[in-house]
């Protein structure tokens, strides 16, 4: 059985096993990380030197990054449409994901570890406000895009690349500062990710 080690509110555990959800994929999940037990143990480094969670581990294969990780379980997993096998479609795809784990991840550093946990160095006044201006406009993008396609982040039907991206929507919900703008086309497609009983499991469900 696959075995995920990681905590279960950490952006990037969850879309590990929202992606076992959709696939129904069973799972045994181990706590590891902040508030657990520390990777930085020689036990967790052993299995992943970058001492990072998640850490999957599949018949015997030890496998690390979150979006390496939904790659890999939807190739082995899932049907074509969530993972096209087409270059141009599987590129887009894939674009969409790299984006949300460069781009947004930086921007909520500030907007999200320091505006609304207070984490340092990120609290600092320069980084909240860096961030809150990035991530407004990163999610502004997606509303641009979603004003032009849908309901998903490549048409019609729903992918992997959705998961990365519905992480960053619902954090973006979760914060709170002034002149935070209306994304009508964002919020629809938040709702219309809220349908997926995976979704409300383990990514809206009252973590952000």
């Amino acid at each position: 059985m696959l075995r995920i080690l990681g905590r279960k509110n950490s952006f990037n555990v969850r879309k590990v096993l929202w992606v076992c959800g959709e696939l129904s994929i069973p799972f045994v999940r181990e706590d590891w990380g902040r508030g657990y037990t520390p990777t930085s143990t020689p036990e967790f480094l052993k299995l992943n030197p970058i001492g990072l969670i998640p850490c999957v581990i599949d018949d015997g294969v030890v496998l690390r990054e979150s979006n390496a990780i939904v790659r890999y379980l939807a190739t082995k997993h899932g049907p074509d449409e969530i993972y096209p096998a087409d270059p141009v479609k599987r590129c887009y795809v894939e674009q969409w994901m790299d984006w949300a784990n460069y781009e947004t991840s930086i921007s909520l550093r500030g907007a999200f570890l320091g505006g609304v946990l207070n984490e340092p160095p990120w609290n600092h006044p320069w980084f909240i406000d860096i961030g809150r201006k990035q991530i407004t406009k990163e999610v502004g993008q997606l509303e641009e895009h979603f004003g032009n396609t849908g309901p998903f982040v490549c048409g019609d039907t729903f992918t992997i690349g959705d998961i990365p991206i519905g992480l960053v929507v619902n954090r973006w919900f979760a914060l709170k500062f002034d002149e935070k703008p209306d994304y009508p086309a964002v919020t629809r497609y938040f709702e219309k990710l809220s349908e997926r009983p995976a979704y409300r499991e383990h990514v809206r469900n009252g973590l952000p």
